[in-house]
């Protein structure tokens, strides 16, 4: 039996966004996170490390290792990126700004797929509204910019996206080609050749990404949903389906000759741990997830029938992978990033559907929860800078002893400019009846905007002294008096292999390596055991350094003793 599509849209409700609003919207979501700090502890600076030994030609493109560590993340597409980018650039620029400049392309790139892909999804037959009885009902292309307009804003509402889609590791390159695949699969009915090219793109750089299991799912999956879709023929099924599958194929040839097929899973854990999952989807998917059921719920009759409504059906299919890979996979949350794309495709297509009173609710959720989040950004900025109220300054204190506050001027100037520019967005989204079926995700995706924006321009010398090494390593490294030397590491991590080779110009030798050293870097929680390695008559202790924000997390420098 075929129900009618529960989408009731007339043509004055699927208004376009304004381009230059929504361009503007996607730039400042974007740069703010690449420019201006440094390379934060753990994953951005380990990666950074890796790309840094494979620019300057010091380890092996095919088996990159720091220190002699091999990555703790599979995949090597995203380091090959960063040191071509390292590379390339002009000496002027600092390389861990050059290596991030492919990262800042594939943010933009993943917000641009998500949005053709939910607009090809909205020109499916099964997703276009109910035709009226005397006419008015929304045009089938403004219907489908319009969800596309939300499907796009709901991506960039959603919180988990902020810190990891800014981060150059291999969890931004899995995502970028998570949102190709989804665009291949979304449009290829519409643009065969273009959509094989893409397809083909994303499925390679999963595999080179670290993730050829989820490359192989959603292939297999999108070839399968494409192969039963309403096409316009049973030919056109075949040929999307062939395309795809071939080309799921071809990347996991391509996994397996270089090695890179691992099977990494962990076995999902108990009650409390899905308990944990549950608490992460919560906050990290919000507010798509709550719109994501309402559409399965107000689509339930449409999943299935006998022609497959791929507009449901494929975004289901993503979210599903995510979330297997989420309970089988660590950490968590970076593989839950996967699912975002899909999630904002079918919390759009909860909005034609969505009745007054839950697009009210949303509205004032989101007025509430992101003024008081900007609020409480300022009054801590103010008082850290005045000392008034002392409170919030008193306890940036207790956090972080040492930090000796800055004013930038540039900084207040974009904070201030960009909550201005939120009072007025709250001034019109309040004061006007705007019947446009993207209205209800607007403020979430630009308090989300506003909020980061706030966190990289105020709060970025304050976030950068906590969450940076340098502030660690630089004094680690000024103990050090002779650095054209072999110095060793004894229990650090990557990071702070990646931090000493990056801040200190010098090449770290790992405990196996570093019997010829004459300095040791040690983590200051091994040196119970450091004695049994180089006994304490041979070795002095310099100094040691604790990092700035964590008084137990501390560096020992030790020094080999004159014959």
């Amino acid at each position: 039996m075929n129900y009618p599509t529960p989408a009731i849209v007339a043509q004055s409700a699927v208004r376009p966004l304004p381009r230059w609003a929504l361009l503007m919207l996607c730039a400042a979501y974007v740069i703010f996170g690449f420019v201006g700090r440094d390379p934060w502890r753990n994953s951005d600076i380990t990666a950074f490390g890796y790309m840094h030994e494979l620019a300057l030609g010091n380890t092996s493109w095919l088996s990159p290792t720091l220190a002699g560590l091999a990555p703790d993340i599979d995949g090597l597409l995203p380091y090959w990126l960063g040191a071509w980018a390292i590379r390339i650039a002009p000496d002027w620029i600092p390389m861990e700004f050059a290596a991030r400049l492919p990262f800042v392309a594939m943010l933009a790139l993943t917000l641009a797929a998500t949005w053709y892909s939910v607009y090809y999804l909205a020109r499916q037959p099964g997703a276009q509204p109910v035709a009226f009885a005397f006419g008015g009902e929304a045009y089938p292309l403004d219907y489908a910019r319009a969800v596309g307009d939300a499907g796009l804003l709901a991506l960039i509402a959603s919180l988990g996206l902020a810190q990891l889609s800014h981060e150059t590791t291999g969890y931004l390159t899995q995502l970028c080609c998570t949102a190709l695949v989804f665009f291949s699969a979304s449009s290829i009915p519409h643009r065969r050749n273009v959509s094989a090219l893409y397809g083909l793109a994303g499925l390679l750089g999963l595999s080179l990404s670290g993730a050829p299991t989820v490359s192989v799912l959603l292939g297999l999956g999108s070839a399968v949903i494409a192969g039963n879709s309403g096409l316009a023929s049973h030919s056109k099924r075949i040929e999307s389906a062939v395309i795809l599958a071939m080309a799921t194929l071809l990347a996991a040839a391509v996994a397996w000759a270089l090695g890179l097929w691992r099977f990494n899973a962990v076995a999902p854990g108990g009650f409390k741990e899905f308990q944990s999952y549950f608490r992460l989807i919560l906050w990290f998917c919000w507010p798509a997830w709550p719109l994501a059921l309402w559409t399965v719920w107000r689509w339930r009759h449409q999943i299935f029938t006998r022609e497959w409504n791929r507009h449901l059906l494929l975004p289901l299919w993503f979210v599903l992978v995510a979330l297997c890979a989420m309970t089988t996979s660590r950490p968590s949350d970076r593989a839950l990033l996967l699912g975002l794309p899909a999630l904002a495709a079918l919390a759009a297509f909860a909005l034609p559907t969505l009745r007054r009173s839950i697009g009210a609710l949303i509205d004032w959720f989101t007025l509430i929860f992101f003024s008081i989040s900007a609020i409480t950004i300022w009054v801590v900025w103010i008082s850290v800078q005045t000392g008034f109220p002392p409170k919030p300054a008193a306890n940036v204190a207790r956090l972080a002893p040492d930090y000796v506050p800055t004013f930038s001027l540039l900084a207040f100037i974009l904070g201030l400019g960009a909550t201005i520019a939120w009072c007025a967005l709250v001034w019109w989204r309040a004061s006007r009846n705007r019947d446009a079926i993207w209205k209800s995700l607007i403020l979430p995706a630009s308090g989300a905007t506003l909020g980061w924006i706030l966190l990289m321009t105020i709060w970025l010398p304050m976030l950068n002294y906590g969450r940076s090494m340098a502030p660690q390593i630089r004094p680690v490294v000024a103990l050090i008096t002779d650095k054209s030397g072999c110095v060793g590491g004894y229990g650090l991590s990557r990071a702070q292999l990646a931090a000493l080779t990056y801040y200190g110009q010098i090449q770290v030798a790992n405990a196996r390596n570093a019997d010829h050293c004459e300095w040791i870097v040690a983590d200051a929680a091994t040196i119970p055991t450091i004695s049994e390695v180089w006994p304490k008559d041979q070795w002095e202790q310099v100094g040691s350094v604790a990092r700035p924000t964590d008084k137990n997390d501390q560096l020992v420098v030790l020094r080999r003793r004159a014959p």
